[in-house]
């Protein structure tokens, strides 16, 4: 009986001390909220000039649908892999934990009964909620007047909320694998080019750049073998229908098998890299 008072006692304080990280992580991001409000504004124009882009396209190839896709739908898809990669991109995560390594400031978590990557993981959850509650009236706005590009119209209940939970685990597994990135710095201490390489092959394989239904059918096969799909084209595809019902709960039990990997991954070098650790700064 102690016992499991004493368990539900320490329970409540993790609860209470992740709460209170999250809270102060909240705060932080609003300190400077002009400035984030527009840095947040400006990643909407990259839209128009998509927009611009992919309708040169369809001109000049002359053709009114390309593949499964028309002008407007392309648009659409665009649209919907912007929402995606909001969720599943984490600027400055990588480079984040390499500099904690590097300058010696990951000492305090090893010092303090603070999980790392559990720290992280909350303020990176109060960025993105940050993020949305500035963002929500122009992604809503953007969509208002695109409304008529969504040919198929809205996707019915149980597609929407496959869709929604595609954006959690697609928020969840770039998390995990930039986290793993960052941690290959107990090793290496410089991991910009490794940083460069995956933003590379993430935003051509992801699907960001163009839908990955237009790959040929060898190079599609081997991109459905990797995880980058699920970071932008999957939540995408699912609201679209461009994946038939009957396989979409599929995907994402391969999406969260790809997830579980890589928290596996994460904690292993975590554990791994503070074993080999040398304490270098102030």
């Amino acid at each position: 009986m102690a016992t499991a008072i004493s368990s539900q006692r320490h329970t409540g304080s993790r609860i209470k001390t992740w709460w209170t990280i999250l809270k102060i992580s909240l705060e932080e991001r609003f300190v400077y909220r002009g400035d984030f409000a527009l840095g947040t504004l400006m990643r909407f124009l990259p839209i128009i000039t998509q927009i611009f882009l992919w309708y040169a396209i369809f001109e000049a190839s002359g053709k009114n649908r390309i593949e499964a896709y028309t002008a407007n739908g392309v648009v659409a898809y665009y649209m919907l892999t912007m929402i995606s990669r909001a969720f599943s991109s984490m600027p400055g995560l990588c480079s984040g934990i390499t500099l904690l390594v590097r300058d010696g400031e990951i000492k305090k978590y090893l010092i303090q009964p603070i999980d790392l990557l559990g720290f992280l993981l909350i303020t990176r959850i109060a960025h993105k909620l940050c993020y949305y509650a500035i963002a929500l009236i122009p992604f809503a706005f953007v969509f208002y007047l695109c409304r008529g590009f969504f040919e198929s119209g809205w996707p019915d209940v149980q597609v929407l909320c496959a869709y929604f939970l595609s954006l959690i685990l697609g928020f969840l597994l770039g998390f995990f694998i930039e986290a793993s990135l960052g941690l290959v710095s107990f090793w290496f201490l410089e991991v910009t080019s490794l940083i460069f390489v995956y933003n590379l092959l993430n935003f051509f394989l992801s699907g960001h750049m163009f839908p990955l239904d237009l790959l040929p059918v060898w190079a599609s096969e081997f991109v459905s073998l990797l995880p980058f799909q699920y970071l932008a084209y999957y939540p995408a595809a699912i609201f679209l229908g461009t994946i038939p019902p009957d396989q979409i709960w599929q995907g994402l039990a391969v999406e969260a098998c790809w997830l579980v990997i890589f928290i596996i991954i994460a904690r292993v070098m975590l554990n791994r890299g503070i074993h080999r650790y040398s304490g270098f700064g102030g």
